[in-house]
Parts: C-alpha cells; structure tokens; sequence
C-alpha cells in the first residue's frame, strides 16, 4: 500500500489495521468532518426543537436579548 504523508496506520499482533493516527497539521479538517459525522449520527435520536422555540428558551433564562 501507497504511503499517505501524514497518515500512520497502527496494527495488531498480526498485521490488521485496527487505527489511525493523522497528523492534525495536515488532515484537521478532515477530522473535523469526521468527528462532526460522527456526533451527529450519535444524536440523531435525541429530542429536537425549533429555532424559535430555542430563542424563546434563552429569552426566557434572560441569555438572548430582542
């Protein structure tokens, strides 16, 4: 396999990858990206509610002004 500048692979006793390791410096962003993915699929489940009702929540707890 083609060596990735910035990308490390870490493996088992047997040679199977089982991680990654990225250099931030290079692949921030696409950590970003991932780790965003993977808490919103995290929270898909939970409750929602909409904007206004939100803004209306803050106004209420006197942390959002008109």
């Amino acid at each position: 396999m083609q060596d990735i500048k910035g990308v490390q692979f870490v493996t088992d006793s047997v040679g199977h990858k089982v991680a990654v390791q990225l250099d931030l410096e290079q692949w921030g962003d696409l950590w970003e990206d991932i780790y965003d993915t993977i808490v919103a699929r995290t929270r898909a489940s939970e409750s929602r509610m909409t904007l206004n009702d939100f803004e209306d929540e803050l106004r209420t707890e006197g942390l959002l002004s008109e």
